[in-house]
C-alpha cells in the first residue's frame, strides 16, 4: 500500500480520469510554481476504477479553475487548510476560456495578428461546443486532453 502524506495548506485535486495527471499538471502550469506537488497515478477507485489524484502545498488562487473546468468539470477540487479539507470546489464548464487552446481556422484574425489572444465562448453547454470569438470555428479537439 502506497502512503502519500498529507498536506497542510493547499489543495486536492481528485477524480482524475486515469493516465490525465501529466497534462493537468503542465495545463495548470505546476511546473512553473515553486511549491509541493505529489501526482498519484492509477489509484483504486470504487466510482471510476482507476483515478489520478494531484495534491498541492499552495493557495488554491494560484491555479486557474476555467482551466480545470474546461479539461474535465467533474473533477473535484478538495480545500485543504491546517490538515483537514475545509471546501469542496464544484467546477463547471467556463463560458469563456482564454489561451487554452487555439482557433484552426488559417483565416482567423488570430492566426495573423501574433498577440491577440485565443479567445473562446460556450456556445453549447448541453453538448458542451465551444466557438472561436472571432470567426466562430468550433473547437473540435478534445477537451480531455
Amino acid at each position: 500500500m502506497l502512503n502519500v502524506g498529507r498536506i497542510e495548506n493547499g489543495f486536492v485535486l481528485d477524480h482524475i480520469k486515469a493516465g490525465k495527471a501529466m497534462t493537468i499538471y503542465h495545463d495548470l502550469k505546476l511546473d512553473k510554481m515553486d511549491c509541493c506537488v505529489a501526482i498519484i497515478k492509477n489509484a483504486r477507485s470504487n466510482k471510476m476504477g482507476r483515478k489520478d489524484i494531484i495534491k498541492v502545498e499552495c493557495p488554491i488562487n494560484s491555479i486557474d479553475l476555467d482551466i480545470l473546468g474546461f479539461i474535465d468539470h467533474k473533477i473535484t477540487v478538495n480545500i485543504i487548510q491546517d490538515g483537514e479539507i475545509v471546501d469542496k470546489k464544484i467546477l463547471s464548464l467556463p463560458k469563456q476560456i482564454v489561451d487554452v487552446i487555439k482557433c484552426k481556422n488559417p483565416r482567423c484574425i488570430t492566426s495573423i495578428e501574433q498577440g491577440l489572444q485565443q479567445v473562446f465562448i460556450l456556445a453549447d453547454p448541453e453538448k458542451e461546443v465551444y466557438r472561436c470569438k472571432y470567426c466562430e470555428e468550433k473547437y473540435s479537439g478534445s477537451r480531455n486532453r
